[in-house]
């Protein structure tokens, strides 16, 4: 193992665990960093406009049963910030990918137009201030769960609240936020972990910290 990977391993107390961190100085992205999240963005940018056209067909019969509901379908347009947060480790990484994404997703067409962009810069940073709770060292289902509540929180809070939700009653308004936080964190939280891991078995992401933990599990 070479002196920068053992420099980024974090081992647990009772030694059962060994997280890689991504190498110092974090805010000095390698190439490798940079490419892997714009490319991130760009696959998840497909899905979200994918997504957009799943949401335009569900909406309407969720929203008929409980109004606020429609936000439970928030979730996967959360995606790319916890999947590229959570992969790449670095502070930057989800704000990146996240925006990334929504411009994809907006140059391909969507019925909200460069306004996804907006949410894309909010969702990000809602990934950002969850691992940085947490100094970019741990990334288990918790802070990824977190991360994608506060992503959901972002959204709404700063951006829906005083848009699209504007005419509504506060108990919409929360409720709304509700099933959003939920999808955030079981979708987008939960989700994203396990497509990193499941990139990590893979052998897909090898040049990553989830990559390399998964090597190390794999030799012992």
């Amino acid at each position: 193992m070479s002196a920068s990977m053992r420099s980024g391993r974090q081992t647990s107390e009772a030694g059962r665990r060994t997280t890689v961190l991504a190498s110092r100085p974090l805010l000095a992205f390698r190439t490798v960093d940079l490419v892997s999240a714009a490319m991130l963005g760009v696959a998840f940018g497909v899905v979200f406009w994918a997504w957009n056209l799943v949401y335009a067909a569900t909406s309407g019969p969720v929203g008929a049963l409980v109004a606020p509901l429609t936000s439970i379908l928030g979730g996967p347009w959360l995606l790319a910030g916890v999947v590229g947060g959570l992969l790449i480790r670095r502070p930057g990484a989800a704000l990146m990918a996240e925006v990334v994404a929504a411009s994809v997703s907006a140059l391909i067409g969507n019925e909200w137009g460069w306004t996804t962009v907006v949410s894309g810069l909010l969702q990000g940073l809602g990934v950002e201030l969850a691992l940085a709770l947490f100094a970019w060292k741990r990334f288990g289902p918790a802070v990824a769960m977190l991360a994608g509540a506060l992503a959901a929180t972002a959204e709404v809070v700063v951006y829906e609240w005083w848009t699209f939700l504007a005419d509504f009653d506060w108990t919409f308004k929360l409720i709304y936020l509700l099933f959003f936080v939920i999808s955030g964190a079981l979708v987008a939280g939960l989700g994203g972990l396990a497509i990193v891991r499941a990139l990590a078995r893979l052998g897909a992401v090898n040049t990553m910290p989830p990559g390399q933990e998964e090597l190390e599990r794999s030799t012992r």
